[in-house]
């Protein structure tokens, strides 16, 4: 009997779907008449292939110079291929969807509570962390399972570890700005929790700890920024993403009209597009896990957290895409909160960047350009992805020691 499905996910299925249904027929309607070597690209530069590719591509391009029926072999052997490669993705997403992994850790308690927002306590002797995740994602990617959990382990190291959970965005926070954010909900999570904190930000929630940081310099103590975007513009393919993101926004006005915020679905996409065909090929390797691995259960574990997204309000999302993206205002000193300028430069304690170095959310140009202008910073090149380097299998030895070993270097 088939196990029962568990998850709806990946989100949204139907443009996962149909982006590898695109891949497959890009492919396969782009198999030219011959002559096939004058109909492929020469130049490497053409192509993004690797010198295994490259080589590859010659072999292919000599066979088929020799005549007979190679281009034909060749045709078929491709869309096998993309067959092979569909049927891969589609057992990949049946068996996350039914896998029995379910998450089940309870939150500690809260010491502070404003809206749908909580600051929960870990625990632990020692000077207070406060973590502060994006707005866009659930928080417990810092608390993701027992094993994977830096609010768990930090506590055992000698500090006492907050989290600020955000929360769903009520019909109050629908109207929330940044500022309403950092200068109201932050700031007084801050003043609740025990004494000056070393504050944490983790992607977007770095640059809330930053301006928090600058706004109340007598309740933070250091700062830790942790793949967090500045530079918006930076990197081989900043201007491009400025450009689509600034053009996207007039377009979304409407779908966040009836709500008031960005659904969760639409923020799934626009992530999606900055690796349009990474979902496909990481649920094909999903499909060769062994359902009772760890492994397996860790990217079930990572890939619920990615489908519990958070709808952004409305003001804030056009802030970030057309202010953040669109005008790159935090790169060129414009963004403000309350009317203050955003400077890292600004900022005179001590400071930690945690920079993962494969990161495709926030590409380390961007992240590097904080850490530049940070003027007493301490910056880590983790080994890692956006993701990885928090909560995957190496997250320990790419963050979360050398973190550790920061903050016990703080007096």
């Amino acid at each position: 009997m088939t196990a029962p499905l568990r998850r709806r996910g990946p989100r949204p299925l139907p443009l996962h779907l149909g982006l590898a249904g695109l891949r497959a027929m890009a492919a396969a309607t782009s198999l030219p008449a011959m002559p096939w070597p004058n109909a492929w690209p020469n130049s490497s530069a053409a192509w993004p292939i690797s010198k295994a590719g490259l080589v590859e591509r010659d072999r292919i391009l000599a066979a088929l110079a020799a005549g007979g029926h190679a281009a034909e072999a060749f045709g078929a052997a491709v869309l096998m291929r993309l067959a092979r490669a569909d049927r891969a993705m589609i057992a990949g997403l049946a068996a996350y969807r039914r896998h029995p992994w379910m998450r089940e850790m309870a939150d500690p308690p809260a010491i502070w509570a404003e809206g749908g927002s909580r600051l929960l306590d870990f625990g632990g002797e020692g000077p207070a962390v406060l973590f502060v995740p994006s707005l866009v994602n659930r928080a417990y990617v810092l608390d993701l399972t027992p094993e994977r959990s830096l609010m768990r382990w930090l506590p055992g190291q000698g500090f006492r570890t907050l989290l600020l959970d955000w929360g769903w965005p009520g019909e109050a926070e629908r109207h929330f700005t940044l500022t309403d954010y950092v200068a109201g909900r932050l700031e007084r999570a801050l003043a609740a929790a025990p004494g000056p904190v070393v504050l944490a930000g983790y992607c977007m929630g770095g640059l809330l700890a930053l301006a928090a940081a600058l706004r109340r310099p007598d309740r933070v103590r250091a700062l830790a920024l942790l793949a967090t975007p500045w530079d918006f513009h930076a990197g081989p393919d900043g201007p491009r993403r400025a450009r689509t993101a600034a053009a996207l926004v007039p377009g979304l006005e409407t779908l966040m009209e009836p709500t008031g915020a960005l659904p969760v679905d639409t923020i799934q996409s626009l992530f999606a597009m900055l690796d349009p065909f990474g979902i496909a090929q990481k649920f094909r390797a999903f499909a060769r896990l062994k359902p009772e691995s760890a492994r397996a259960a860790l990217f079930v574990a990572l890939e619920d957290w990615l489908n519990d997204g958070v709808p952004l309000p409305a003001p804030v999302a056009r802030q970030c895409l057309a202010g953040w993206y669109g005008r790159n205002e935090p790169g060129r000193l414009g963004w403000r909160i309350a009317g203050q300028v955003i400077d890292p430069a600004a900022w005179d304690g001590p400071a930690f960047a945690g920079i993962p170095e494969r990161d495709r959310i926030v590409p380390p140009e961007s992240a590097a350009a904080a850490a530049t202008r940070l003027r007493h910073a301490h910056t880590h090149i983790a080994a890692g992805g956006h993701i990885g380097m928090v909560a995957g299998t190496g997250a320990e030895a790419a963050l979360w020691r050398p973190l550790c070993a920061w903050l016990g270097s703080l007096t």
